[in-house]
């Protein structure tokens, strides 16, 4: 759509570098916002020529009246919304967290009410959820009572209300993504962020413990912006709420497909047994009902394509042992 203008909150981050580069390659004006202003994640995966079409704006997420006037300014009519604290930094500082996790989305609804774009699209998480002891079936599906175990899953059942007040009060209309564990280039922070930091760890021949094991929705990150792309582009209304689905991925069978695509990392990236407190798997039919089928890159693409990402990166001085010794350990 040629008159498409997307305002991405979190656009330095691992899915909104990818939600940038999509919009990059198509040629789609889109203005990145971050708090922090690196542009690091996004130098991994786009070129510079992609580079040159972002507009990079450093900018509190809480900040509406600066908010406002970055979009209106750029023409904005496209909002996806991915500025958010992870979890283990909400559990160290829940109020830190309940700002920016809650206050800055609901900043986000209000640029979008004020604004007046078709609907907002924001990201939730499976965090929702509660341990898969809560729930009878292995597969959850959309009805599912929704039993938070941090504050960071508290934080996003919070704003998937938010949307549906300012959808009734206000006609905001919203779509939430409940992403499971996205892993890929740039997925450097978070619980589930472990599998993609072994990758790391291999293509810099160093060795790392993922500490959990079981399986997840290992959902390779390019297939989740899409996902955040395509809802924002949906002419829908109401206030909507997925979960993105796709295969249940075990970690023990991630670190062999690491084994397979490095073999000097064999015996060197290992898994532990314990259990995340969410469930393994949720049903994406119905975001498939919405959104038309999603892509789902095979395990061994994604892998393959991460290693051999960060090995260019490190080839280039792009990752230094500095970030190594930070996200993989010395």
């Amino acid at each position: 759509m040629p008159d498409e203008r997307f305002l991405v909150t979190g656009g330095t981050g691992c899915i909104g570098a990818w939600v940038v580069r999509q919009l990059a390659r198509e040629g789609v004006p889109v203005t990145a916002v971050s708090a922090r202003g690196s542009d690091a994640r996004l130098r991994l995966i786009l070129s510079e020529a992609e580079l040159s079409r972002v507009e990079l704006v450093g900018a509190d997420v809480c900040d509406l009246a600066a908010l406002e006037g970055i979009a209106r300014r750029a023409g904005v009519n496209r909002i996806v919304h991915l500025a958010a604290l992870q979890l283990p930094f909400c559990a160290a500082d829940p109020i830190a967290g309940a700002r920016v996790n809650v206050e800055g989305t609901a900043v986000l609804f209000e640029l979008a009410r004020r604004l007046e774009v078709g609907r907002l699209v924001y990201a939730s998480s499976a965090a929702v959820f509660g341990p898969k002891a809560f729930y009878a079936d292995a597969v959850v599906g959309m009805d599912a009572d929704l039993h938070p175990t941090s504050h960071y899953g508290v934080f996003k059942m919070a704003n998937e209300q938010a949307a549906r007040v300012y959808w009734e009060a206000w006609g905001v209309a919203s779509t939430g993504l409940r992403p499971h564990s996205a892993y890929g280039p740039g997925r450097d922070q978070g619980v589930t962020s472990k599998p993609t930091v072994a990758m790391i760890a291999a293509a810099a021949g160093r060795r790392y413990h993922i500490d959990f094991g079981g399986g997840c929705q290992f959902q390779f990150v390019e297939d989740v912006a899409a996902a955040f792309v395509a809802a924002a582009r949906a002419g829908r209304s109401g206030a909507e709420v997925f979960s993105i689905g796709g295969p249940r991925i075990g970690v023990g069978e991630i670190v062999e497909v690491i084994g397979e695509v490095a073999p000097e990392s064999r015996g060197r990236i290992t898994f532990g047994d314990r259990i995340l407190p969410f469930p393994e798997a949720f049903d994406g039919a119905p975001l498939e009902a919405a959104l038309g089928p999603q892509p789902v890159t095979p395990l061994a693409d994604g892998v393959r394509r991460t290693i051999e990402t960060y090995r260019w990166a490190m080839q280039r001085g792009r990752v230094d042992d500095d970030f190594l010794d930070r996200v993989v350990g010395a």
